[in-house]
């Protein structure tokens, strides 16, 4: 039996890698990019069998990039994880929050932690392209006076101090990953959560129209997010997360969507797992 292959963006010790164990177990093969764009075509070529890849945050909200890379590279989600995201302050040990001059991390972790900058003005802030890299970097640089925001498991991975805990400005902070596959999944008995999207046509109330008539079919709205469509002027697109009951009355739901307002697309029916 093959090993399975996981495409991430980060490194070890990152969030996504801890997504992808959590979801997939220790008995994988992880495939680590730098950004989201590889991980994205590494599942579309079949170099790997499944992505993990964030696609909103509690406190920074929603990562508009990826939903374009599911749309553009036709694939397909399986499942959904929400992890609860700690993000620690560290640097290379012996080191005082006085002595660290410089931060680094991804720009939705920087975004997370605001308030805590704030009380430091001192520490400039600097993105980067993930959070767990930029402590294996610290660490293999021996750089003084830069500190990483990652997670705890990253910090014992590259031996890092925690200088200060847990200092994202809302303790509640969750981070939702979604599970990536090439080939479309068919939907189970049990499952209760779709995405999709739709490009609505350029009509007076469009958009008011299509959530009443998602309400109306008692069909809960739990995500959406616009995203304009470029070879159409003034035409948009919405991604939608759908929460329902009956299978039955989502699918004539779509094909009313289908009808009365544009193009549909699937992206993929699964369990909610809030």
């Amino acid at each position: 039996m093959s090993i399975l292959k996981i495409a991430i963006q980060g490194v070890p010790g990152s969030f996504h890698h801890q997504v992808a164990l959590r979801n997939f177990g220790e008995d994988i093969e992880i495939l680590d990019f730098t950004t989201f764009e590889p991980v994205a075509r590494a599942v579309a070529n079949g170099v790997a069998d499944f992505a993990v890849m964030a696609i909103e945050n509690s406190i920074a909200g929603a990562i508009l990039p990826n939903y374009d890379l599911i749309d553009r590279y036709e694939l397909s989600i399986r499942d959904e994880y929400y992890l609860p995201i700690g993000h620690q302050f560290m640097a290379l040990p012996g080191q005082s929050i006085q002595e660290i001059t410089e931060v680094r991390s991804h720009p939705m972790a920087l975004l997370q932690c605001k308030a805590f900058f704030a009380q430091h003005p001192h520490i400039q802030l600097k993105e980067d392209t993930d959070t767990a890299s930029v402590a294996r970097d610290i660490k293999l640089g021996n750089l003084k006076g830069v500190a990483a925001i990652a997670s705890s498991i990253a910090a014992d991975i590259y031996g890092m101090q925690i200088i200060s805990p847990d200092i994202q400005t809302v303790k509640s902070n969750f981070t939702r990953f979604i599970i990536l596959q090439k080939e479309s999944v068919k939907p189970s008995d049990s499952v209760n959560k779709a995405s999709i999207k739709v490009t609505i046509q350029n009509q007076k109330g469009g958009l008011a129209k299509l959530l009443t008539l998602i309400s109306d079919r008692g069909i809960d709205l739990s995500k959406i997010q616009s995203i304009p469509v470029i070879e159409k002027p003034w035409e948009y697109a919405f991604f939608l997360d759908l929460v329902f009951e009956n299978h039955v009355i989502l699918s004539q739901t779509i094909e009313e969507i289908r009808g009365s307002f544009g193009e549909v697309k699937i992206f993929g029916e699964y369990v909610s797992r809030k």
